[in-house]
């Protein structure tokens, strides 16, 4: 039996719904990015450096870059659980995956707070 001290959530029910409410975030953000591309009529360096000015933007950003570290954690801690039989093959797999996860934050708040 695998037990849960890797998982990101408490339980199957909260790892489910931390899956539907990051994929809502992402799906939003998504329809924004190309609704702004689709729509914007001047798409140069400064109106696509005045947008991420805007702290509202860089929030929203940030809530996607956290949200999309979330659903790929829990997607991927269930499918090497259910995979990857061996145990210290799993902690390999899931450590070089958090850390890549935290790599990708830091780096994404570095950018956009310009840290």
């Amino acid at each position: 039996m695998v037990t849960s001290i890797t998982s990101f959530g408490r339980s199957g029910l909260y790892d489910w719904m931390m899956q539907r409410v990051t994929a809502a975030v992402l799906m939003a953000y998504t329809i924004f990015m190309i609704g702004y591309l689709l729509f914007s009529s001047d798409l140069s360096y400064a109106s696509w450096s005045s947008l991420f000015q805007n702290t509202a933007m860089r929030i929203f950003t940030l809530l996607a870059i956290l949200s999309m570290v979330a659903h790929a954690w829990i997607g991927l801690w269930s499918v090497s659980t259910d995979y990857i039989k061996k145990t210290s093959i799993r902690f390999a797999f899931q450590s070089v995956c958090g850390l890549l996860a935290f790599i990708y934050v830091v780096w994404g708040i570095q950018i956009l707070w310009g840290v």
